[in-house]
């Protein structure tokens, strides 16, 4: 009886000592495990370079068979660059309350195009109430696109590559050095009150930008950056689009597309109830003159209240932001099923509907119901201007659209 009771004296030490050693390595004994980088040797001072710890709490979560979560606390963390990868042996929670700060040179993010990567993660959670601050200011002033029209040597703040049936929520993306959250050849992935700033100078900072993914849902996003709010490129197929606000910025755009070849359709995009103010356009849709073959199809833009906007709604197939384009050749990417319905509120341009299709595939089936848009500068009242497409015009109408339109 005795050497049982001390049998069992020796499992319970064991166990406690076991549960003391994950204690000091961050782990919590309650529910799902939970990871304190801050315990695993996380400085938080804004200056060390904490990205080894940061790395080595997520491959502790990444490979632990159960849920867990690494938390990110309050503090200042300087780390970069960061690649998240799976895939994971459990869903996992990466949980930033604090600040992680980008190193400001740039040879220090060579090794990756974006400086924090989260890549072949299934049931990834990203959320906290943190920030991701890239410290963009430096590489504005190095941004050389309206030259060379290639803007790819500066890194993206929150890149998602491969990302599965996953959730952001409440996150900052901050002063990114060029787009700030990118999603690529991911599927069902909601992102929910996300927050994108950076000044509406900062060069191509994209506030989010969706390529080759499918089943992405963005709600109560609040960006102001100094391009597009949201861009949705190609291969972008059944993107939910909700209680967004956008401004400063260059408004909620799909595409641009037919740049290059091989370029996946867009398809089923729906962008409702969302408010932009003093953007540099509305909603748009916009394909590049001389461009391959592409097809954008099944969009509907709906609910959008526009405030002091410039052209707030706008199709243009002659998309050359740096006129260094073939323009006398016509865009063949086919754009067709468009609805613009209740789209409300003010332009800061008289021109506040521009529809301008390609010559060479022009667009079909595009709808316009329930428009009100007023215009109150100096240069008369609100008008649109329309070429190659014969829109359906339904509901009321605070000015005429597309009257003696051409093709």
């Amino acid at each position: 009886m005795g050497s049982k009771m001390m049998a069992i004296a020796t499992i319970f030490l064991y166990l406690f000592s076991v549960a003391a050693a994950m204690r000091t390595r961050g782990f919590s004994m309650r529910g799902p495990a939970e990871i304190d980088v801050k315990k695993f040797g996380a400085k938080a001072d804004g200056r060390s370079d904490d990205s080894q710890i940061i790395m080595s709490a997520w491959q502790t979560a990444c490979t632990s068979p159960s849920p867990s979560s690494v938390v990110i606390s309050k503090g200042s963390y300087m780390a970069g660059p960061l690649k998240f990868q799976g895939p994971c042996k459990a869903d996992v929670n990466l949980k930033v309350e604090g600040t992680i700060k980008a190193p400001s040179d740039l040879s220090k993010l060579k090794s990756q195009g974006a400086w924090v990567l989260f890549q072949n993660v299934d049931g990834l959670t990203l959320s906290g109430g943190g920030s991701f601050d890239g410290q963009g200011a430096v590489a504005w002033k190095e941004n050389n696109c309206a030259q060379t029209g290639k803007c790819n040597t500066l890194p993206t703040n929150l890149q998602f590559t491969s990302v599965t049936n996953s959730h952001v929520q409440d996150i900052t993306s901050l002063n990114s050095k060029l787009f700030h959250v990118e999603l690529l050849n991911c599927k069902n992935v909601t992102l929910q009150h996300v927050t994108i700033d950076a000044p509406e100078d900062s060069l191509n900072t994209d506030g989010i930008h969706v390529g080759r993914s499918t089943g992405v849902n963005i709600t109560g996003a609040d960006i102001r950056t100094g391009d597009d709010c949201i861009s949705l490129g190609d291969g972008s197929q059944q993107v939910h689009v909700e209680g967004v606000t956008c401004g400063p910025g260059h408004g909620i755009s799909v595409g641009s597309l037919g740049k290059y070849h091989d370029e996946q359709p867009v398809v089923g995009v729906t962008v409702r109830n969302c408010t932009l103010t003093n953007t540099m356009n509305g909603i748009r849709v916009k394909t590049w003159p001389n461009s391959p073959s592409g097809v954008a199809t099944n969009m509907r833009f709906e609910d959008i209240t526009v405030k002091n906007v410039s052209t707030p709604i706008l199709i243009d197939q002659n998309y050359c932001p740096y006129n260094n384009c073939q323009q006398k050749l016509p865009s063949k990417v086919k754009i067709s099923n468009v609805s613009f319905r209740n789209i409300r509120g003010t332009s800061a341009t008289a021109l506040a509907v521009k529809l301008v299709c390609s010559r060479g595939v022009p667009c079909q089936k595009v709808e316009l119901a329930d428009i009100n848009l007023k215009y109150y500068g100096k240069n008369g009242t609100a008008t649109s201007h329309c070429a190659n497409v014969k829109p359906t015009i339904t509901g009321k109408l605070s000015l005429p659209i597309c009257a003696g339109s051409q093709g």
